[in-house]
């Protein structure tokens, strides 16, 4: 019965009734996707430049509702220049995670008032905030950020939801509701179940339908909504439009702010400000309770991407784990303490009969203790577990990210192709493997004893072609002697702000010619081309200058050949324009064409839901063959850029199809393609970009995404309304799949799919192994996944579950990919607590004398007998010194005695503590001058250790200030 109200309740048209999610095709009014971005872009500024100021730099950025990536990831670089390169391709992706998750609760939880804060359900909406912040902050701790990201996006919509659906605008409130994120705060004010809150709109009109009474004593309540009863308590208010039947019934009307045209439309904007403002509010918590490093990589505020390696470990590979070694090592030692330093270290080993485990570090020390402690031994039966160590660096690793595996020997799990395809497609990452040693013959040879060869075959090698071509990686096959000369590309990676301006690839193979433009923006441009020794090919310049594969130095690059691999140096950055590649080959090959450009674009599938407040969502697994595609295109590292075409074309052969653009803002572009045909494609980017000063007319660029787009005639839909499950529990995850003509279910199809289902913690689980649609089914047929979660998993743990569904002649497949959180549930909802042991100053009158005197502050700080510990305390505010310890207290409580001392030109301090599950308290302490010329004196607490009673500092000076600490919890 659940599936079926499901499914009603998503067919519905326009069933929005929030915050428009992503976009307002009104114009004027402001969507979720706005609230959190510039909540977001603001929040993210102020930290960076909170640590510009204690690093003593400037930072002018202006901050206000005009703030764009761009401009926040240029202040927050702390060097360079505004012509220096700059990527923003991370901090808009992970931007776009977080209000893509807002959106999606719209889908998810349609019905739940407490998602929603309708039916006056305070208490079950601030649960929902609280349990998520929590999640949020344990993925943190265990740096899952891609995790965290997801659950924070579900947790800002209920909190934006507030201000638009219940009466706090109308109160005359000017700031945020903090106690929605305080859970140990009481919620007052609230209208009782019995108290009536409005009256009848007149006339259409309901700027007056709430009752003076409830005005008057300041009560708090939300409107009721239902779509299939129009009962609600008497009196109550509705939340009012087409879809909820309670706003017929007396009271008639809504008080709903979610856009212009709503009941309270003229509140909308004051209530889209306060969600700003709360969302910011939020953030500052969990900014608090994560550090300001931390807090600015789960915002995904990088510029460089990580360095992941996923390396075979068995007898063959000493030579291929040394030079991993080498060129990992040349990189993290040429870029430690630059913009360019990876943002994370990932290294994932593997062999047979083990794979992992994962190491994730940003300590790039770690990482290199980690790649020496790698040894190789083992693995007599040849086949290794290649696929399994790629899917733990694939669900671990940011999107977006470029992996290298490093192996010389077949999968042995070649089972896990098409899951590895959908986690590549889902993350968009690139896959390159190094492959070592490949027979020229398709068949593995075999020794005088009758056993295969180390080396792998031809067919062999093919799995690791499909994905790398999937990806828009490569599949770089060379001896072990000469790997070091390939492992060029992998320092090419790792420069900052790479981007992709043509990938092919031609399977069969044939000649053809290979067209790119080179715009001003892009430097180090570098070609690859990858194929069969025999394969030749002539590089031309827009001048007219050619270069013969032949000429390994030329007049327009330097060429590097390593088994199937040439490498073009571009020799000069200054030739803008047309220029072409032919090559000639009849067997496959691929022709990638990258350099370095802050000016890129990021893309996400999302799908329509028709109707008077028609919206999107993020649409997950492949588009539907035959159906219309939409994509949302944002264009990063630029503000001036004007796009003018966006085609989806296959990288093998001819078909193109033209999307229709529609500007939504901020560099972000609706692009619709009609009737999208099966086959496998990808996006490239065409435009104007008149950023340059130095070019009287805009440079014309293109840029193409590297990983492939397949369209599917299957349908894999699941239903997991929860993502976020405790340690020794099991959730179920319910999916349909449905065969579709045209992008619609064919509701006449029957027939057997084959189904897999894999997480990438290998946690116990059960699905069926097939799903068949029978005649009368309507062409769905419907499966439920369990997923059992270990008891001894860490809180704060990401699982990726991915489903997939197969035709019966193997020749299709789509899939699902959930990411879930492991969230224990928390019983400390208490802040920890701040006592004044004592203070004392001999701070001089004359602001010229300041820097010759010291004030000091010492502070005990507990989380109480039943708290889970202080983990942490931290100078927010203040430019001194802080020392911690920890003594027991009289009632046996853990206390942390927090000795501050500080110049009297910075006469202000503000303490973070943070306990174990993130709770935070703020103390703060304030010097200030008196008229008396009278000693400081000293003030003891309630609470009083042997460490810190009776602290004084000398006095020398001939004026005395007192010293007025405040105390308080923000």
């Amino acid at each position: 019965m659940f599936l079926v109200v499901v499914a009603v309740v998503l067919s519905l048209p326009g069933l929005t009734h929030s915050f428009q999610p992503l976009f307002a095709f009104d114009g004027n009014s402001t969507t979720h996707r706005d609230i959190t971005q510039r909540a977001i872009l603001r929040k993210t500024a102020e930290v960076c430049r909170d640590i510009a100021a204690s690093e003593g730099r400037d930072f002018s950025l202006t901050i206000d509702d005009r703030l764009s990536t761009y401009k926040v990831q240029r202040a927050c670089s702390s060097t360079g220049t505004s012509t220096s390169l700059l990527s923003t391709v991370m901090f808009r992706t992970s931007i776009a995670k977080m209000y893509f998750s807002n959106a999606k609760v719209d889908v998810i939880f349609a019905l739940s008032e407490e998602h929603h804060f309708d039916d006056e359900t305070f208490q079950g909406g601030r649960d929902v905030i609280t349990a998520g912040v929590s999640a949020v902050k344990a993925s943190v701790k265990l740096e899952n950020f891609v995790a965290g990201r997801w659950t924070l996006g579900r947790v800002c919509h209920t909190l934006q939801d507030f201000y638009s659906h219940s009466n706090w605008v109308e109160l005359g409130n000017k700031a945020p509701y903090s106690t929605l994120i305080r859970p140990d705060q009481p919620l007052e004010n609230l209208a009782g179940l019995s108290t009536p809150t409005c009256r009848n709109c007149t006339g259409g009109n309901c700027d007056n339908n709430l009752l003076p009474d409830l005005l008057q004593q300041g009560l708090l309540t939300s409107g009721y909504f239902n779509i299939f009863s129009p009962a609600k308590p008497a009196g109550k208010c509705s939340h009012g439009g087409s879809f909820d039947k309670t706003s017929r019934q007396d009271p008639v009307g809504g008080i709903s702010k979610d856009d212009i045209g709503s009941s309270h439309g003229s509140l909308h904007h004051k209530a889209a400000d306060l969600a700003v403002n709360a969302t910011m509010e939020l953030l500052e918590d969990i900014r608090l309770a994560a550090g300001d490093k931390n807090f600015l990589r789960l915002m995904g505020l990088s510029q460089s991407s990580v360095l992941c390696f996923v390396i075979d470990t068995t007898g063959s590979m000493s030579d291929d784990i040394a030079e991993a070694k080498r060129v990992s090592f040349q990189i993290i030692d040429s870029k430690r303490g630059t913009q360019q330093e990876p943002s994370a270290y990932i290294l994932v080993p593997f062999n047979d009969p083990g794979f992992g485990p994962l190491i994730m570090t940003t300590n790039a020390d770690v990482f290199k203790d980690n790649i020496n402690k790698l040894s190789a031994s083992g693995g007599g039966d040849i086949p290794e577990l290649c696929l399994s160590g790629l899917q733990l660096a694939l669900t671990a690793a940011p999107p977006s990210s470029e992996i290298f595996v490093f192996t010389d020997a077949p999968a042995k799990d070649a089972h896990l192709k098409s899951t590895i395809t959908a986690l590549i497609e889902s993350t968009k990452t690139a896959v390159t493997f190094m492959l070592t040693d490949v027979l020229a013959s398709r068949r593995r040879r075999r020794n005088s004893q009758g056993k295969s060869s180390r080396s792998m075959s031809q067919l062999d090698a093919q799995l690791y072609r499909d994905l790398a071509r999937a990806s828009g990686g490569q599949a770089i096959e060379v001896t072990k002697s000469d790997l070091s000369l390939a492992t060029s590309v992998i320092e090419d990676s790792s420069a900052i702000a790479v981007v992709t301006v043509l990938q092919g690839v031609r399977n069969p193979g044939r000649p053809d010619n290979f067209t790119f433009t080179v715009d001003g923006s892009l430097r180090n441009m570098t070609a690859y081309i990858t194929g069969a020794s025999s394969l030749t090919f002539d590089l031309t310049s827009p001048t007219g200058v050619s270069q013969s594969s032949s000429q390994s130095n030329g007049p327009l690059a330097s060429i590097t050949t390593a088994g199937n691999l040439r490498r073009l140096s571009l020799n000069s950055d200054n030739q803008t324009g047309s220029w072409k590649i032919s090559v000639n080959s009849n067997s496959p090959y691929s022709v990638k064409v990258a350099g370095q450009s802050s000016l890129n674009f990021i893309y996400n599938l999302v799908e329509a839901h028709e109707g008077a407040h028609g919206d999107y969502s993020l649409k997950e697994g492949r588009p539907l063959s035959g159906a219309n595609v939409s994509l949302l295109v944002s264009v990063t590292g630029s503000d001036t850029v004007k796009v003018t075409e966006v085609t989806l074309f296959d990288s093998s052969g001819p078909t193109e199809v033209n999307g229709s653009l529609q500007s939504v803002g901020s560099g972000n572009f609706l692009v619709t393609f009609s009737g999208v045909p099966a086959g496998n494609f990808v996006l490239r980017l065409k435009g104007e970009d008149s950023s340059s000063t130095s070019r009287a007319t805009p440079s014309s660029f293109q840029r193409q995404a590297p990983t492939q787009m397949k369209t599917s005639s299957i349908s894999v839909t699941t239903q997991a309304n929860n993502t976020n499950i405790e340690p020794g529990s099991t959730i179920s995850v319910p999916f349909t799949v449905a065969a579709t003509t045209d992008g619609v279910v064919n509701d006449s199809a029957t027939g057997t799919f084959t189904v897999r289902a894999n997480n990438d913690r290998s946690y116990a689980s059960t699905s069926p192994s097939t799903v068949t649609v029978a005649a009368g089914g309507g062409g769905k047929a419907n499966g439920t996944v369990t997923l059992t979660i270990p008891a001894s998993a860490a809180s704060g743990t990401d699982v990726t579950l991915t489903i997939e569904a197969e035709n019966a002649a193997a020749t299709d497949t789509n899939y699902a990919v959930l990411r879930m959180s492991v969230t224990a549930k928390v019983t400390d909802i208490s802040r920890p607590v701040c006592q004044l042991v004592s203070s004392s100053t001999s701070c001089p009158s004359s602001s010229s004398l300041c820097a010759s005197a010291q004030w000091l502050f010492i502070a005990n700080l507990t989380d109480g007998i039943n708290g889970t510990g202080i983990e942490s305390v931290t100078v927010r505010q203040g430019n001194g010194t802080l020392n911690t310890s920890t003594v027991a207290g009289t009632g046996g409580e853990n206390v942390t005695v927090a000795t501050y001392s500080a110049s009297c030109c910075s006469q202000n301090v503000e303490l973070a503590a943070v306990d174990k599950v993130g709770n935070v308290g703020t103390c703060v302490g304030q010097a200030r001058e008196s008229a008396t010329a009278t000693a400081a004196p000293v003030t003891t607490a309630a609470v009083n250790t042997t460490s810190t009673g009776g602290h004084t500092l000398s006095i020398s000076h001939c004026l005395w200030i007192s010293v007025v600490v405040s105390l308080f919890w923000k």
